[in-house]
């Protein structure tokens, strides 16, 4: 996953880089004055970053679709179908869940704006690398979302999709990997803005 963010935070430079709404949330929770260059902190905007956000997460998820076809035909384990698509708990316990998905993206989130504060302004590679720490760290208990449109996205296109025997999407899991995240992002911004 973080060679993953790497990519596209070069890709998606000049929005801001941003691939995730827990991250232009937590701008916005910082009091951030623009997301990118001459593009304002605002309703309408942070509406467009997560429209776009999540519009990417389902289109990436069905170009995975599409490369691994076969792959999905030939095999009949329904949840490891569904697991391509999204994350799903170790041990099903809503609340442990969004605790964990909280502290994961609170890291995710808080860093990436403390690296902003540096003279530095180191780019996407300590980014992606701190994604692989907190997938190495956190990523047991839920699978490690950190960003609502990379577990959302792809679970409503395996929810459309013509996957064969694919089983059930888990919507009721499904609350989870966004709201924990979006709290989590949330309260880094604000973290980060008593900080500095």
């Amino acid at each position: 996953m973080g060679l993953g963010v790497f990519a596209g935070v070069y890709a998606a430079y000049k929005s801001g880089a941003h691939l995730n709404p827990a991250v232009t949330i937590g701008l916005l929770a910082n009091g951030a004055e623009e997301y990118g260059p001459d593009i304002p902190v605002g309703l309408a905007t942070t509406l467009a970053y997560v429209a776009g956000q999540l519009l990417g997460a389902v289109l990436g998820a069905v170009l995975c679709w599409l490369a691994y076809k076969n792959q999905f035909d030939a095999t009949e384990d329904a949840a490891a179908k569904l697991g391509v698509f999204s994350t799903a708990p170790e041990v099903r316990s809503p609340v442990w869940n969004v605790v964990t998905e909280v502290i994961g993206t609170f890291v995710l989130v808080f860093i990436i704006l403390m690296f902003g504060n540096t003279p530095a302004e180191l780019g996407p590679l300590p980014v992606a690398l701190l994604v692989v720490g907190i997938g190495a760290s956190l990523g047991g208990p839920t699978g490690y979302a950190i960003n609502p449109v990379r577990d959302l996205g792809p679970r409503i296109a395996h929810a459309f999709l013509p996957i064969r025997g694919k089983g059930p999407s888990d919507w009721g899991y499904s609350w989870v990997p966004v709201v924990g995240p979006l709290i989590g992002g949330a309260l880094a911004g604000l973290a980060a803005a008593a900080y500095v």
